[in-house]
């Protein structure tokens, strides 16, 4: 951050596989990834000194309310420091993560947690899929819906490109995205298809991702519909799993195992919506968060290394990459397909597979990112390592107002 902004360091990270694990609960979960987060930094469970925890869907689908993460987190031996619980919808991980950022800089305290677990799986479809429908003004659910179909106006879906099977209130959100793109830039379905393919290309070398089969753009295309112009690949799938990060204080790295493998946080930044209308895309809430985080961080989009970005559907991605500065408003498509986005290309996005790939346990999702972030930075990835990674930048979105995302947070680390 500035001078005036003591540095703040991600000393660990942790993170489960993700997927469908019906014999797993929060509590399970949540102790795998702190477990890890904690081995990873060499640190104790007592040196946390705060706890934030991330959920969104327990108190839906389990009835617990209330004091997530003081249960999950007691279960596991965090007994007398403070234990938040945030939600804010799929940005809870990266607001989670932006309070512990805030406890340490403030120096309140020298080490705190940011953790998020996520059990979405279970035999109820319906109940599983309704955990969505509180993620935009459930007052004005009509409106909602009118406002995006008027987004979509003039690109009519193909026959035979809409699902017959339950989904996500928000596969449609996306849609409506994606026809105002392709209407007001010339995107088309192809451009959508190959981030699709290249994150699925991707998620084969993470032994993390849910998903690790490759596609072809054309086998994207050729998927069961979703609803136009998003098919099944294109989408991110209901998700199971937890990750969690430890930040700390210059002070505290002594402790470290390797203090050599500490993050810097060059900035943290969570921001809320403004009305707008849908052609101003140039206040669009992330390009507006994402102009803040470079400021704070005194960089700009060009020396960024690595990009994870909320890619619950590929037009999210497309929409992203354009919002973070990477090219040009209505450019998102065509760098996808260029092969500019892929690992070895100019800005490679979602290394880890993405949402689409990766899954999306919506409490983890953005610590999950953070994950791929600190293992690309520390020159650990393997064979999906970018190389010479030295500043990668996280995108976060959540639930909806009006035209856009409700929340966005967005992250930049350094080496």
């Amino acid at each position: 951050m500035s001078h005036t902004h003591p540095t703040v360091y991600i000393a660990g990270v942790g993170m489960t596989p993700t997927g469908k694990f019906l014999d797993r609960g929060i509590k399970q979960l949540t102790a795998a990834a702190v477990h890890a987060a904690l081995t990873d930094a060499g640190f104790a469970t007592s040196d946390i000194q705060s706890a934030y925890f991330s959920n969104a869907t327990q108190g839906v689908l389990e009835g617990q309310s209330m004091i997530r993460g003081q249960i999950a987190l007691r279960s596991m031996g965090f007994e007398s420091i403070p234990i938040f619980n945030i939600e804010n919808a799929c940005a809870s991980g990266s607001s989670a993560f932006s309070l512990a950022v805030q406890y340490v800089r403030s120096g309140a305290g020298e080490i705190a947690l940011a953790v998020g677990a996520e059990k979405m799986f279970c035999t109820d479809k319906a109940k599983m899929f309704s955990v969505f429908d509180g993620a935009w003004d459930v007052a004005t659910v009509e409106e909602n819906k009118r406002n995006l179909l008027q987004m979509g106006h003039g690109v009519e879906p193909p026959e035979g490109s809409m699902s017959k099977a339950p989904y996500s209130l928000f596969m449609d959100i996306y849609a409506a995205f994606g026809r105002f793109h392709m209407r007001e830039f010339g995107t088309t379905q192809r451009q959508i298809a190959a981030v699709s393919a290249k994150n699925h290309g991707h998620s084969v070398h993470n032994p993390l991702a849910q998903y690790r089969n490759a596609y072809t753009i054309e086998e994207v295309l050729a998927a069961p519909p979703i609803t136009y112009p998003l098919t099944l690949p294109m989408c991110a799938p209901i998700s199971d799993g937890a990750a969690a990060a430890i930040v700390c204080s210059e002070a505290a790295l002594a402790r470290m195992a390797d203090r050599r493998r500490a993050i810097k946080v060059l900035a943290s930044v969570v921001a809320t919506g403004t009305n707008r209308r849908p052609e101003d895309v140039g206040q669009h809430i992330t390009a507006r968060a994402s102009k803040l985080a470079y400021k704070l961080a005194g960089i700009g989009p060009q020396d960024i290394s690595l990009a994870e970005v909320h890619d619950a559907t590929a037009i999210g991605e497309i929409v992203q990459s354009e919002n973070l500065g990477f090219c040009a408003f209505g450019e998102g498509g065509w760098l996808a397909e260029s092969g500019g986005t892929t690992i070895g290309g100019r800005i490679p996005i979602n290394t880890s597979g993405g949402l689409e790939s990766k899954g999306h346990p919506i409490g983890a999702t953005g610590l999950g990112q953070l994950h791929e972030l600190v293992t690309q930075l520390r020159g650990e990835a393997g064979a999906r390592q970018v190389q010479g990674a030295r500043l990668a930048i996280a995108e976060n979105g959540g639930g909806l107002f009006g035209l856009e995302e409700a929340v966005c947070a967005i992250t930049i680390l350094g080496r």
